[in-house]
């Protein structure tokens, strides 16, 4: 934008207070189900997985944006992202943390959290996630902490401190390789855990592993360049160049004409045959209750209309449908984890031999579900807001000082005679 949209001052203080309040009811909530367990909630042993892991799935999604584009900075040599990378590093710290949250309301037993890290199960997909997650969140901490050192605050503070923070940035090609590796892994892997599932038809497929892979790069671009437009709302400081933004954009459009092509077809080349489960399934996705999302809110709304904004020159230049665009991509992810999440749980068989029709499950979030739910996203909302306020996060304005040279070297020419 060249013109900065800012927060009224009297505004900003009553949207700091209102996440706070959002956290503080979230806390209570919180403690309502460690007390009394899961119980409290809607979730059942035929529907195990709702709100929280819907929260999570889309929170890791949408930190994509931090390995894709670190990446390109620290293996591929772009340095004219490198600002942007600063931005998505923080918003997927944000986002994982986020995931965990979620995660430690899920388990049941948060008393047991670390039983994955000390009782390997090396034949579970869950398991490697669960490391993968714990690795990756790591290695973002790392790449987040130079820029708690590199505050103007922060410095003044502890100056010695600031120094060795900012040496952390010698090790940035290092950690992109490893973030790299981390979260390829995992992000894949979220998909392999439906993808395994033999007794949930809907979800056994391989296809699962790529679709979460492709659909995280988008949403977590995606959400990255909207956060950076979004950012002058929060502070005078933030410094956006529509030049690069505009560059990123045109290659999420792009990308999700790719991901309509994968999306489409591999859900409807289910029909081809008939299968016990996944054809009940299918139904509750394309016609049942599920379809208002699929079709709108994933295909059109989420993938298609965005992509037509971004890949036109015309449309694209306009800031009301870059905001529009970008963030129906954002929510076109939000969605389809949604619906893969959901759908494969509405339909189950049980084990016994006499059973000839399905059993069919519904679910709605409880209320304590919702508030812990929303106490999440609003500590993500202000984790963004203080950051880009107190810590620059956004700044495009120039490139650090340390030169980004690609990790992945390029071939030399060798002179001959």
């Amino acid at each position: 934008m060249n013109q900065k949209i800012k927060l009224h001052r009297a505004v900003f203080p009553l949207w700091i207070i209102l996440l706070a309040v959002l956290m503080v009811t979230a806390v209570g909530a919180a403690l309502t189900v460690f007390i009394n367990g899961l119980v409290v909630t809607n979730l059942t042993d035929v529907v195990p997985w709702g709100l929280w892991i819907g929260i999570d799935l889309s929170a890791i999604a949408l930190s994509a944006g931090a390995f894709t584009l670190s990446a390109a900075v620290y293996l591929f040599g772009w340095k004219q992202l490198q600002p942007l990378a600063r931005t998505a590093v923080f918003v997927g710290f944000l986002g994982y943390s986020m995931a965990m949250l979620c995660l430690l309301m899920d388990i049941g037993r948060p008393d047991r959290f670390w039983h994955a890290v000390v009782f390997w199960n090396i034949h579970s997909p869950l398991w490697e996630v669960t490391m993968c997650v714990i690795f990756y969140f790591t290695v973002l901490l790392l790449e987040v902490l130079p820029i708690f050192g590199e505050a103007s605050w922060f410095k003044a503070r502890w100056p010695k401190l600031s120094h060795r923070l900012h040496g952390i940035h010698k090790f940035a090609p290092i950690l992109a390789i490893f973030g790299l590796g981390f979260s390829l892994l995992h992000q894949s892997s979220l998909g392999a855990t439906y993808g395994v599932l033999k007794a949930r038809p809907i979800w056994y497929k391989p296809s699962l592993a790529v679709l979460f892979i492709v659909s995280a790069v988008i949403g977590g671009l995606a959400l990255t360049v909207l956060a950076s437009k979004l950012s002058v709302l929060f502070s005078e400081r933030a410094n956006v160049r529509d030049d690069i933004l505009d560059k990123v954009m045109q290659v999420i459009g792009w990308m999700l004409f790719g991901y309509l092509y994968l999306r489409f077809w591999d859900t409807l080349g289910m029909e081809y045959t008939l299968e016990p489960g996944r054809t009940e399934g299918l139904h509750i996705l394309t016609s049942g209750a599920l379809a208002f999302n699929f079709w709108i809110g994933e295909l059109l709304l989420g993938i298609f209309v965005p992509a037509v904004i971004l890949v036109s020159k015309r449309l694209r230049q306009q800031p009301r449908l870059q905001l529009l665009a970008l963030a129906l991509a954002v929510g076109g992810l939000v969605a389809y984890r949604w619906d893969t999440n959901i759908v494969g749980q509405m339909v189950a068989f049980t084990m016994l031999p006499t059973q000839l029709e399905p059993l069919y499950a519904a679910y709605k979030p409880a209320l304590v579900e919702i508030l812990v739910g929303l106490g999440v996203i609003a500590y993500g909302l202000l984790g963004f807001t203080l950051g880009v306020r107190y810590l620059g996060i956004v700044d495009h304005s120039s490139l650090p000082e340390t030169a980004v040279e690609p990790a992945i070297a390029k071939p030399v020419a060798v002179p001959t005679d």
